[in-house]
This record gives structure tokens, C-alpha cells and sequence, in this order.
């Protein structure tokens, strides 16, 4: 019981600190607005008397802080598609396995209870997917991240929420820098907007660099429809791993991600909120390939050893339209 508790505690903590960052980029953001619309735009340009041109920077600037900030909340606040009832753990089964402190025999309940679920892959040992932050068998191909569960109803958001992070850095620093040089050869006299443009260009810049090589690896990993984990750790089916088992070619594997409809494709818009026809329901995933068998893999215990895979079939899963837990 006591070891419940210190879950549960630790749980609580761990919500807590993953609003941090939250918290902070919310301030960076907030800051950079306050900066470049009145530090800069009025400030800079109303002394000059460029009043066309502020009117320019700033419908620009709004469309895209619009874009961002709606792309990230959409990311932070959209919560996973919430799977089948069948997939949640019942009281009994929680605390039994919150209270088992040995992993083997909470990797045996885990078996137990996802005996009669459709679960057709497993961890590269052989052992149930199982999400602890949601506390369920995992029917989702989801990882962590922005303080929360990134996965087949909110992935679109992440991904948009990138492109436009990386849009309004860049846009920041492309119409800051001149004056950075005008403060630097002291074309301009030290003012109070004289420390905001100059953190405002080292931020931008900051941020850019950073998210730049995280856009583009999830790019690669759109293109090849894989999740992080996957590109890490290829996926397990049932006759053994195949990293390329949801690959469905380029246009097919971004229609995974941003639906059919090209025209909401820049857009934070989910296409089955819309009532189009979507790409899946978050627990059937297309394959690559036609299938030879449908039975879950934990209907077939005898080809799992007890720690992993049976290495002799190593053949690709064939199936159409497969349930799938994955990290």
C-alpha cells in the first residue's frame, strides 16, 4: 500500500515539473510579443516615421503569432484520442500491479490482462506496451512530448506547431537584425528598446536553430510514417521487426498524418472533427503489405519466448489494417 502511495506521489510531482516548461516558453512568447510589437514596431518606427511600413511588419507579424500560438495550444491541450474501455486497467488489476514492485511479475499481469485484447506488437523483449503517464495498454503509436502525449489525434498540431515556431523566429530575426547593426555601430542611441531588440534577435535565433533540426527529423519521420521510438527501436509484429511496416509511400504517409484534404493541411484542424473521411481511428494502422493472419499476438503465447522474440520468424506482418500498441 505504501508503495502505491509513493506512485501516486511521484505521479503528482512529475505533473507538476512538466508544466515548467510550459510555464516558461508562455512567458518567452508573451515577452517576444511585447517586444517587437511596442519596443520595436511602435517604438523604432514611430520615431522614424514609418508608419507604412510598421502597419506591413505588424499585419504580417499577427498572422503568424496567430498561427503559432493556436498550433501550440492545440498541441498542449489536445488530448489523446481516449482508447476502448477494454484497454483501461480495472480497479483490481491498477492496484495489483502499482503495488508489485518486481518487473517480471508486473510484466506477467500485463500479459494477463491484454490476453483477450487486439494487441498485435510488443516491446523488443517480448514484453505489453503500457503507457504510465495514461495508465492503460498502449493502443496508440504516441510519445511524450510538450506535456503531453503526442499521438495519432494530436501529431498534425505538433508538427504545425514546429513549422510555425520556426516561421516566426525566423520572420523576428530577418526584420530585427537591421537594427541590431544600427545599436552595434551606434547609428542609434542607447534607448530602454535597445536591450529588447537585441535579446529579441538572440532568442529568435536560439530558438530557431534548435527547432530547425527538430522540424526537420520529424519531417524524415512523416515521410516514412515511423514515430520516434520506431526510428529507434523498430516495430515487433508478430513474425519479428520490420521498420519499414507502416511505411506506405511519401503522399500516402503524409495523408497519415494531415489527412486528404490538402487545403487544411496548414491549418490546426483535425479532418474527422470535420466529419471528412479521416485516416484511421488512432487503433487500426494500414500496412504495407496484405495480410496472412489476424490473430492477436497474445492469442499465440507459444511464439513469444519468455524473453522476447522467437528469432527464427523474422518475416513481415502482412496485415491490411492491423491494431497496434507502440511507443
Amino acid at each position: 500500500m505504501e508503495a502505491a502511495w509513493t506512485l501516486v506521489g511521484l505521479r503528482c510531482c512529475q505533473r507538476v515539473l512538466a508544466w515548467v516548461p510550459v510555464v516558461i516558453i508562455t512567458l518567452v512568447v508573451l515577452w517576444s510579443y511585447y517586444a517587437y510589437v511596442c519596443e520595436l514596431c511602435l517604438e523604432r518606427y514611430g520615431n522614424e516615421g514609418r508608419g507604412r511600413s510598421m502597419v506591413a511588419y505588424l499585419i504580417v507579424f499577427h498572422v503568424i503569432f496567430v498561427l503559432f500560438v493556436w498550433t501550440y495550444w492545440k498541441s498542449v491541450f489536445t488530448l489523446p484520442l481516449q482508447p476502448d474501455k477494454k484497454f483501461h486497467m480495472s480497479y483490481a488489476d491498477k492496484e495489483r500491479y502499482e503495488n508489485e514492485e518486481r518487473p517480471e511479475a508486473q510484466r506477467q499481469i500485463l500479459v494477463e490482462i491484454a490476453r483477450k485484447l487486439p494487441v498485435y506488437t510488443r516491446t523488443g523483449n517480448g514484453a505489453i506496451r503500457f503507457c504510465d503517464r495514461c495508465q492503460l495498454i498502449k493502443p496508440d503509436r504516441l510519445i511524450e512530448m510538450v506535456n503531453n502525449c503526442v499521438g495519432f489525434s494530436n501529431y498534425k498540431f505538433f508538427l504545425l506547431f514546429l513549422m510555425y515556431s520556426l516561421l516566426y523566429c525566423m520572420y523576428i530575426a530577418a526584420t530585427v537584425f537591421k537594427y541590431v547593426i544600427k545599436y552595434w555601430t551606434d547609428e542609434l542611441t542607447n534607448g530602454r528598446s535597445k536591450f529588447h531588440v537585441l535579446f529579441l534577435l538572440f532568442v529568435a535565433v536560439m530558438f530557431f536553430l534548435s527547432l530547425m533540426f527538430l522540424f526537420g527529423y520529424h519531417c524524415w519521420l512523416v515521410s516514412r510514417n515511423r514515430s520516434t521510438l520506431e526510428a529507434f527501436s523498430a516495430p515487433v509484429f508478430q513474425n519479428g521487426p520490420d521498420k519499414n511496416g507502416f511505411n506506405l509511400g511519401f503522399v500516402k504517409n503524409i495523408q497519415q498524418v494531415f489527412g486528404e484534404e490538402k487545403k487544411l493541411w496548414l491549418l490546426p484542424i483535425l479532418i474527422f472533427c470535420l466529419c471528412l473521411p479521416s485516416q484511421g481511428d488512432g487503433h487500426s494502422f494500414p500496412m504495407r503489405t496484405l495480410c496472412e493472419a489476424q490473430n492477436p499476438l497474445l492469442a499465440n503465447e507459444e511464439q513469444w519466448g519468455d524473453d522476447g522474440l522467437d528469432e527464427e520468424n523474422h518475416g513481415k506482418v502482412t496485415q491490411k489494417e492491423i491494431n497496434c500498441v507502440l511507443d
